[in-house]
């Protein structure tokens, strides 16, 4: 019989699992600090438990830490792992830069959005993590240690997937937990209009969003969920709220040749996002197959960024990393599902 995994629990839910096996009220605290403050791998080792209250807590539970199956490794340092999901796989990205050492999280397997340059969205929707799956990427990193931030920008979309989500940024957060500032953590969305208004009410963490063009009628053609939430409409609910303190409200932009990378649409982004407290993340485009898209060079990525830079926009250009591993998600995962559905046949 499986067991139900507690990382990735939150303090309640820990209180809930005490409660019924008759242990005493401060056993959850207990239980929670030799999960996310000492990081133990089994049951066995909470050893301030009672024997008797490990061995019920065994009967039904396990700690649920489960290292990555695969990883590739990238001559920048870039690390891309894999973690099993059932019978599927989610990919984790461990990025370290010089002072700071990212991780980029998955929230599903696959993506319901099917953005026109993201692997991820071509292998379709598939499940939605829970918040042990997702804890489980950082908890179960080999250089856990040594990070700094963490990015919900990997595979799938966070806020399509928001109460495990919520759960699992709890878990990061709250003082039971690994304690993270909400300042060390950022969440990428292309903008799902209620569970954007949750997201911002119910945490404190950093907000990204995809945005691409701010062009309706060409984002709708990279994005189609334009359709259903406009970005006209996401900027006129995020001025409801305000981002001039310590929270950072962010746009990511992939730069595509030919497509999106002209003065034409660096002038409609500032007349988008006026009156906005945000910044832009330009993003050079990682070429991925079957993808009629190229990225656009760096000369007119810079120009593109003094221009919004000279109008107001803090505007930065990310740094690509991991292109020799295809860092960008969806590639490595999709491999292996193959790999083991061509097994299986």
């Amino acid at each position: 019989m499986s067991k139900y995994p507690l990382l990735g629990m939150t303090l309640a839910e820990l209180q809930s699992v005490a409660k019924r096996l008759g242990m005493p009220g401060f056993a959850a605290k207990q239980i929670a600090s030799w999960l996310y403050d000492k990081k133990v791998v089994s049951i066995d080792e909470m050893t301030n438990l009672s024997l008797k209250h490990r061995n019920l807590l065994k009967q039904n539970y396990e700690v649920g830490a489960m290292s990555p199956v695969d990883e590739m490794r990238s001559v920048d340092g870039t690390v891309k792992y894999l973690y099993r999901v059932g019978d599927h796989f989610v990919e984790s990205v461990y990025i370290p830069d010089e002072d700071r050492a990212t991780l980029c999280v998955s929230s599903q397997v696959g993506c319901k959005m099917n953005c026109r340059f993201c692997m991820t969205g071509k292998q379709g929707y598939t499940v939605s993590l829970t918040a042990h799956q997702i804890i489980n990427q950082i908890h179960s990193l080999p250089e856990r240690d040594k990070l700094t931030n963490v990015v919900m920008m990997g595979m799938g979309e966070p806020l399509d997937n928001l109460d495990e989500l919520l759960k699992a940024l709890d878990v990061l957060t709250a003082s039971y937990g690994y304690a993270w500032s909400p300042k060390r953590i950022t969440v990428s969305t292309v903008g799902l209009r209620k569970g954007l208004r949750r997201f911002i009410e119910e945490n404190e963490c950093h907000l990204a969003i995809s945005l691409h063009s701010p062009v309706g009628r060409q984002r709708a053609e990279l994005m189609p969920a334009e359709k259903a939430f406009p970005a006209t409409e996401i900027v006129e609910l995020l001025k409801n709220y305000d981002f001039s303190k310590q929270r950072r409200l962010s746009f990511e932009y992939i730069m595509f040749k030919g497509v999106n990378d002209s003065q034409v649409y660096a002038k409609e982004l500032l007349k988008l996002l006026r009156g906005l407290d945000c910044r832009m993340n330009l993003i050079r485009f990682h070429a991925i197959p079957g993808v009629d898209l190229e990225g656009s060079d760096m000369e007119t990525i810079t120009r593109f960024r003094d221009y919004l830079t000279s109008h107001g926009l803090f505007t930065t250009i990310r740094a690509s990393r991991g292109e020799d591993i295809f860092a960008a998600c969806g590639m490595l995962s999709t491999a292996k599902q193959e790999k083991k559905n061509h097994i299986n046949i």
